[in-house]
């Protein structure tokens, strides 16, 4: 199990939006440096077990814009509706842009694929890993919110295994069934064969 920073809350404030009335949580780390990734509260999660969680990875493009070429819009909003449904629940989100490379980088990836490579292939191409997330300062929120097990809303079984080494007790997976598009079939076919998503 890796070494984690512990993590504080540093700030908490109400968030009601359209799907419902959340609180929203900011950390930062022992140094006093703020962190930026948040999570997003319903209900009181301290001591919760099998809390139903979504962790998710930051996409400008679909969550703020709405791009059809993924289904991370989808995922969030469905995720934001499954934990107003619940007693309670917590999306962390976690700013890792185009599977961690950036922004900037994020939209050459997207020139590379307009001329057909995938996902996975245009981020290689510029020189990184595939997938560079990591999940420790996910399981850091986790840990500072003092949650007891989770129960893991995600297609992609790399993320539960990411969380469990870095300590976090993942009672189950829970898969999230977002529309397909024509937009993007061959992205959610990229992660189904190529990154083991189970769609």
């Amino acid at each position: 199990m890796s070494e984690l920073p512990e993590l504080k809350i540093y700030a908490r404030a109400r968030l009601p939006t359209r799907t419902g009335e959340f609180e929203i949580v900011s950390f930062i780390d022992p140094s006093g440096a703020r962190i930026d990734d948040v999570a997003v509260l319903h209900g009181e999660v301290a001591g919760v077990r099998e809390l139903p969680v979504r962790v998710h990875s930051e996409c400008l493009t679909g969550d703020v814009f709405g791009s059809k070429r993924c289904d991370c819009r989808d995922q969030l909003e469905i995720a934001l509706d499954m934990i107003t449904e619940a007693k309670a629940g917590a999306v962390v989100y976690m700013r890792q842009e185009g599977r961690g490379i950036g922004i900037a980088e994020k939209v050459k990836a997207y020139a590379l694929q307009e001329k057909g490579l995938d996902t996975l292939e245009a981020n290689e191409h510029l020189g990184f890993d595939g997938d560079l997330r990591d999940y420790g300062i996910a399981a850091a929120i986790l840990r500072a919110l003092e949650v007891g097990s989770v129960v893991l809303h995600t297609n992609n079984p790399l993320k539960v295994e990411g969380l469990r080494q870095h300590g976090v007790e993942v009672e189950r997976r829970e898969p999230i069934h977002a529309e397909p598009r024509d937009e993007n079939l061959h992205y959610l076919d990229t992660k189904r064969r190529r990154m083991g998503h189970l769609l």
